[in-house]
């Protein structure tokens, strides 16, 4: 995994806080991690699929939305004090997926003190858009 210098203390934390949550029962694996870029895979599989064996839209956007919230929580300045939670998201599933994995680009439109703008990017193992998402965080203190 590529992980901004910046970035490697705060990534290490994460990692600690995140044990046995939704991104471990996804298998959701983070590829690149910049300032208000981050890169994740998460695999096609009887976890992530409904029924008629497609991936599940659920899965999507709790994958899209775990790209947003990460990246907008290695973006604040202040962790000890401030976390993000999310406030909308809302996705367009375009392509089905049977298998494989798909990947997901979840880039910052806007850093602010208050909230957050993500966009988030999905795409299959032959780079076709699965589906588009946008999630809004509210930035909020924890003490």
């Amino acid at each position: 995994m590529h992980i901004a210098e910046e970035l490697k203390e705060k990534v290490e934390l994460y990692k600690k806080l995140n044990r046995e949550s939704m991104v471990d029962v996804l298998e959701i694996e983070f590829l690149s991690i910049e300032k208000h870029v981050i890169k994740g895979v998460m695999p096609v599989k009887s976890t992530t699929m409904q029924p008629f064996g497609i991936l599940h839209g659920g899965a999507s956007v709790a994958f899209a939305e775990t790209l947003a919230s990460v990246g907008g929580w290695l973006a604040l300045d202040d962790i000890e004090n401030y976390a993000v939670s999310g406030l909308e998201i809302n996705a367009n599933h375009i392509r089905k997926v049977s298998k494989g994995n798909v990947f997901g680009t979840g880039t910052a439109l806007h850093v602010g003190r208050s909230t957050q703008v993500w966009d988030i990017k999905i795409h299959d193992d032959n780079n076709h858009l699965v589906c588009v998402s946008r999630c809004t965080l509210a930035v909020v203190p924890i003490n």
